[in-house]
């Protein structure tokens, strides 16, 4: 809603106009009167209205003056002159300061609800341009964000082989000239679930308020981008600068890691690539930076890590080998201990290599839980596949690597065994509500097996091995239950209990009852019924 004030030392004009105006209509209310112009300016500052409907001369400040000095105040403020001065230099004059329009007195009703409204509109618009400014300018801030975060997406995927500087500023909104290069790599490892990704966005937002003050004053193009747990920088400053980039990488390193308590379970290290001198070569230092940060998984967390290091000798194929023959082996058997074992002696191969390598171990891991996967016939998508890369890539050492490829193979193993053991429990549980569904019918094992799709001898062993007892066992018992029921809570005759338990002969159904219940059913409900 519109703010209005009215300013005039005539009392009764002050009143006319606030009766006159059609407030609701013009969706404007009154914010204050001024009987001066000195007051008036007050309340222009108080309160910041819209519009202000002002006397051209009032004690205190002249209306031209005060026209001037509300403008200073609120720029956007819309003014009305009423007089009764009609000199058309005088309006001339007003209109010079911005005066939206003039109304002479007697002031008409009709011809001030006009001007009002216009000066309305004119409000509105104005809000509606400013938000759209906004939109506009926000739009843009996102493209170039956008475009921006795509260089790095680029590189990472190995689709920038060779960026001239050009490329770099026209398709990526990110400028450069002469001089360095270099990519940095800030990666965060964590628990797999001691942060949620609600708690990510404040660590990501955290650590770059860290880096980017700092980092800025020296260089002339600079770009931080996170991928969840990894945050990657691209930075292109003059070469005196090197040093100096250096040392505040280092410094914002241990400040994070002074800060540990506030992050909790967070290790922090951070790797430099390779300074190169032409953005030719900056997917060069991209890679180098990328093989620095994986030291962290050998030489610990919370250093800065500067080289890509040789590789070692270590017989990668040799091992993974060893380990695929191993874990065929505790697949076959669906046994968790003997894949902890297989894992085990994998790690024990990579400590007997000097000087292995941390993107090295990484690989052999995440190689060996491929192999692990198609053994189980999972293929590198699936969920289970890519939650175990994850949770890789949120190791700090060796050892978490080698933890998480063992619950990695314990969790498949376990859910394959309950999968399988629950198929093979499965028809068991039809056949024991058909036989509970049929027992009063002369069902057979042929029946039973045709309602499971099971082959007789297969259904058989298998009952047995799952009950403790026998098919035709497993019926009589069932049976026999009933017809106890049936001699304690009725007086059915015994022939009729024999019949409506699915016995077709009283002497074997006598017979039966005695050998199970060691009393024949008469005798069984003089004691119990």
């Amino acid at each position: 809603m519109l703010q209005v004030v009215i300013a005039d030392d005539e009392v009764r004009v002050c009143r006319l106009v606030q009766m006159l105006v059609d407030w609701d209509t013009l969706d404007m209310e009154l914010a204050g009167i001024a009987s001066n112009g000195l007051e008036a300016l007050a309340l222009v500052e108080q309160t910041k209205p819209d519009v202000l409907i002002t006397d051209i001369r009032m004690p205190g400040c002249d209306g031209l003056e005060l026209i001037e000095r509300a403008r200073q105040i609120s720029p956007e403020l819309e003014i009305v002159i009423i007089s009764g001065y009609a000199q058309f230099e005088y309006a001339q004059s007003a209109i010079r300061y911005g005066v939206g329009d003039y109304l002479l007195k007697p002031i008409k009703q009709d011809a001030l609800n006009a001007t009002l409204k216009k000066l309305a509109e004119r409000c509105q618009n104005r809000v509606a341009s400013v938000i759209a400014m906004e939109d506009l300018r926000q739009s843009s801030k996102k493209d170039h964000d956008r475009l921006r975060s795509r260089l790095l997406e680029d590189l990472l995927q190995g689709r920038l082989e060779t960026p001239t500087c050009e490329q770099l500023k026209n398709e990526y909104g990110f400028p450069v000239g002469a001089g360095l290069f270099q990519v940095y790599i800030l990666k965060m490892d964590y628990p797999p679930d001691a942060v949620e990704n609600a708690s990510l966005s404040v660590l990501q937002s955290k650590v770059t308020q860290v880096l980017e003050p700092i980092l800025k004053p020296l260089y002339t193009s600079g770009l931080l981008q996170f991928y969840r747990s990894t945050g990657y920088g691209v930075l292109h400053f003059e070469p005196h600068q090197k040093s100096a980039i250096r040392r505040v990488l280092r410094d914002c390193l241990n400040q994070l890691v002074a800060q540990q308590f506030f992050f909790g379970s967070v290790d922090f290290s951070l790797a430099i690539g390779k300074a190169v001198q032409s953005s030719l070569e900056l997917p060069q230092s991209m890679r180098s930076a990328q093989l620095a940060i994986c030291e962290r998984l050998v030489e610990g967390t919370g250093r800065l890590l500067e080289s890509a290091p040789s590789p070692s000798p270590l017989r990668m194929r040799q091992i993974l080998d060893k380990y695929n023959h191993g874990i065929e082996r505790a697949v076959d058997a669906l046994s968790a201990d003997e894949a902890d074992k297989v894992a085990e002696e994998l790690r024990r191969s990579v400590a007997q290599t000097p000087n292995i390598r941390g993107y090295e171990l990484l690989e052999l891991v995440l190689s060996a839980g491929r192999m692990f996967a198609v053994r189980l016939h999972l293929n590198d998508q699936s969920d289970p596949v890519k939650k175990f890369a994850e949770q890789c890539e949120l190791c700090g050492s060796g050892e978490q690597l080698f933890d998480r490829l063992r619950r990695f193979q314990r969790r498949q193993l376990e859910q394959l065994w309950e999968q399988q053991e629950n198929e093979a429990i499965r028809p068991i549980r039809i056949a024991k509500q058909y036989i509970q569904q049929h027992y009063n019918e002369p069902i057979s094992l042929e029946d039973v097996c045709s309602a499971t799709g099971f082959s007789v001898s297969y259904f058989s062993t298998m009952f047995k091995k799952e009950t403790g007892e026998g098919f035709s066992k497993y019926l009589a018992r069932i049976r026999i239950e009933q017809a106890k029921s049936l001699l304690q809570d009725t007086g059915l005759p015994i022939a009729e209990v024999c019949d409506r338990v699915g016995y077709n002969d009283l002497k074997h159904f006598t017979t039966t009852f005695k050998k199970v219940t060691s009393l024949n059913p008469g005798q069984y409900r003089k004691l119990y019924g």
